[in-house]
Formats: C-alpha cells, sequence, structure tokens
C-alpha cells in the first residue's frame, strides 16, 4: 500500500490549512495513494501515533474548501525539537518504525523554520542509512515571511492584507481630533521585518498610513526615534507609527528587553512582546503629547474573515507540489514559489533542497528599507501588493465564518 502521512506545525497562520487541503485533494485524486493520515500535533503526534483518517473528513469538494477558509492548524502543533540523530537515534528509528507500520510512502510536513529543520533532519537519516521507501518532503508556512528559497511564505498575504486594513482603519480613527496625539502599533516580528512593513500597504488607496515604520532589520536609535516623531508632530496632530517587536538597539539589545525576564520558548526564543509599551512611555515622558499603543499580536495571524485570495490559492498549490515531489520520488526538498514578474504578477511553483532552508533568515534587504531607516521604498510596494490581492469567498453561519473541526 501506498500511504501518505501530513502533519502540521509551528505558529497558526489563515492559510496553512489551504496547504492541508491541496495535499488532500492531490492525494484524493491519485490513484497511487491508498489512505490519507493526517498525524495530531506535528512530529510529536507522529511519534505518538495520533493519527486520523483524513478520508472520513474530506468527503468532497465543499470540505476542502471549509478547510480552506479555515484558519490555523485544523491538525494541531507541537513546540517539539528533534535532536540531531547522532546524539540521539531513537526517535528517527522510532519514526521509521511507524511509518512502515501504516505503510507510509509519503510524510508531508508543512510549517516554518523548525519545522523544516525537522524535514532536513528525517530525510537526512534516512539517506545516510539507506532507507529509500519514506519520502518526506516540507511544505512552508509562516506569516513572518522569513524562509528562504522562496519568494514568500503562505499566511503572509493574508497578514499583511489584515496589517494594512487595520493600519488604514487606525487612521481613520486617529484623524478626527485636533490634538497632538501619537499611536504606535506592533507588528509581528522578531528578526524580520516584513509584517511591519506591509502597513505602507494602507497608503495605496490615498491614505497615509503610518508617518514612520521601524523594521528589525535596522538599528533602533531612541534619540534619533523622538526627534523623528517631533518632526512628523509638526506635519499632523494625529500620527501612526508602525513598529517591529524584534526592533535592537546598535547593541543588539531588544528594545523590549526594559519588561521582559529572560524566559524562552521550547525552542530558545527569546519573548520579545512589549516594545510599543516602551516607546509609549519614551513619547510620553520626553514629548509630553497624548500617545498610546497598540499591539496586534495573535489578531494578525488568523484573521480569515480578510484572508488574501492569492494567498489561500497558492498555500493550497504548493500542499499539492509537496506531494507531487514525493511521488517523484524526490525526498528532503521543500516546495516554494518563484516569482517571474510582479506587473502582471506571475509565479511558478518549484522545490529546493530543505538544506538550504533550515535554520536560516530570509530578512528584508537594504533596497526595500528607506534611507534613513524609518520607512519602506517603493519597490517594497511593488513586492507587496500583488500578495494580498483578491477576497476569499467565506462560508458564514450564524452570522460569523465557519471552521472545520477535525
Amino acid at each position: 500500500m501506498n500511504n501518505i502521512l501530513v502533519a502540521q506545525s509551528g505558529g497558526p497562520t489563515v492559510a496553512i490549512n489551504a496547504t492541508l487541503a491541496g495535499v488532500i485533494q492531490a492525494a484524493q485524486t491519485n490513484s497511487m495513494i491508498d489512505n490519507i493520515y493526517g498525524a495530531i500535533n506535528g512530529i510529536q503526534g507522529v511519534l505518538e501515533e495520533k493519527f486520523i483518517d483524513l478520508k472520513k473528513y474530506i468527503k468532497d469538494t465543499n470540505d476542502l474548501e471549509l478547510l480552506g477558509q479555515t484558519p490555523s492548524s485544523a491538525l494541531g502543533s507541537c513546540r517539539f525539537i528533534l535532536k540531531s540523530w547522532k546524539e540521539d537515534e531513537e526517535q528517527y528509528k522510532k519514526f521509521i518504525d511507524i511509518a512502515r507500520k501504516y505503510d507510509i510512502s509519503y510524510f508531508i510536513y508543512i510549517g516554518g523554520n523548525d519545522s523544516m529543520d525537522t524535514v532536513h533532519k528525517l530525510s537526512e537519516y534516512c539517506k545516510e542509512n539507506g532507507i529509500d521507501d519514506i519520502k518526506i518532503i516540507g511544505a512552508p508556512k509562516t506569516i513572518d515571511n522569513d524562509l528562504v528559497g522562496t519568494d514568500h511564505c503562505p499566511g503572509f498575504g493574508s497578514a499583511a492584507k489584515y496589517i494594512a486594513t487595520t493600519f488604514a482603519e487606525l487612521e481613520r480613527d486617529i484623524s478626527v481630533y485636533q490634538i497632538p496625539a501619537v499611536t504606535i502599533v506592533e507588528v509581528m516580528g522578531r528578526n524580520a521585518g516584513w509584517l511591519t512593513a506591509a502597513s505602507a500597504l494602507s497608503r495605496v488607496n490615498g491614505g497615509t498610513g503610518p508617518a514612520l515604520i521601524y523594521l528589525c532589520e535596522t538599528n533602533f536609535d531612541t534619540e534619533q526615534f523622538i526627534e523623528d516623531v517631533k518632526e512628523k508632530l509638526l506635519d499632523k496632530n494625529g500620527i501612526l507609527i508602525a513598529i517591529s517587536e524584534g526592533l535592537k538597539d546598535s547593541y543588539g539589545n531588544y528594545i523590549s528587553d526594559i519588561l521582559q525576564s529572560d524566559a524562552v520558548d521550547a525552542f530558545g526564543h527569546k519573548n520579545i512582546s512589549g516594545t510599543g509599551k516602551v516607546l509609549e512611555s519614551i513619547v510620553r515622558n520626553r514629548i509630553g503629547c497624548k500617545v498610546r499603543s497598540i499591539e496586534l499580536n495573535l489578531m494578525q495571524r488568523c484573521a480569515s474573515h480578510i484572508a488574501s485570495a492569492t494567498d489561500i490559492n497558492e498555500a493550497k498549490m504548493l500542499g499539492m507540489k509537496a506531494l507531487q515531489r514525493a511521488m517523484e520520488g524526490i525526498s528532503g526538498e521543500m516546495a516554494s514559489i518563484i516569482r517571474t514578474n510582479s506587473n502582471p504578477y506571475t509565479v511558478v511553483y518549484s522545490s529546493l533542497p530543505v538544506g538550504e532552508v533550515a535554520n536560516h533568515e530570509k530578512k528584508i534587504p537594504s533596497y526595500l528599507i528607506s534611507e534613513n531607516g524609518n520607512d519602506v521604498t517603493k519597490e517594497m510596494l511593488q513586492y507587496l501588493i500583488p500578495l494580498v490581492q483578491g477576497e476569499v469567498n467565506t462560508l458564514y453561519e450564524n452570522g460569523i465564518p465557519k471552521h472545520m473541526v477535525f
């Protein structure tokens, strides 16, 4: 038998289930595939044999469409690190034993950087040990848009659309008063500022959008920040400021360290939220105007009501591409998007060795950031605009979007 196993990992996005739907659709229409298993809670669920039969849940195109519009990981996620097989081989042997027990020929893992590290480790173990009956392929996912080897990542376009819309609406909110006021909006982004840059999209329909945009790719200077704010307040009473949560000073210290402890998550990532609150306090003390900070936080990850149709469609295609590559006998790769043109926007779907992706970060190149470091360039807008195009025909029930739950 040729069975497929698919799992999801990492942080939630609007589009991760669209990729799952793509994998399922491709498997259902291929006579070479017998059973389609889903692992609950990522690689951890695989090792615990927490499998479900996805054919029981996805019976027709309506089910596929509902799954595709459902945000977050329908199969659940995990924060689980595989040690190197040279350090601890038991988990790898267990993975192989379980895969063979269920006649798994193809394992598709949908996730971000840490998930691609898992794909790389598992595929390398198989290669080193002459195991060629199990093909392992990664499918990208992350709102941070920081995976190398792909023009952009599923989940980013929808998050960017939510952020741009939120900034456009905030601009309307703050523009009605005459008193000087500063609104600081903290956007997700530890080491890559793509999401924060998306705030500039709020300008494309005639709005002014954020007066200042600070990305984590540039060193943040508090004194220059105060001068920038003062200058903008001379032109306009109410201003918006977009900041990445991962802003650092010239010494590499997170601006949020003033409020944070040294606590880290399962992958050793430091807790960094609170940058907006720090800057709010600085503006209040140094300038004395009305000021407030807003942390978009989790809302930008799963706003399926304003998903980008381009994002959802591409996510689905990447799921189909991942399974295609596995069935072609390829292992140890990640499906990817190559942009061939921006106007009109065209892409092709490809793949690359996952070792070129895992544990690397795609940061914003300098030509997309303004010279003074407090805005983005027109080239950034040209890159972003195609990714937020189109609206999804969302299925509503009782007045709110309907979601699929396994």
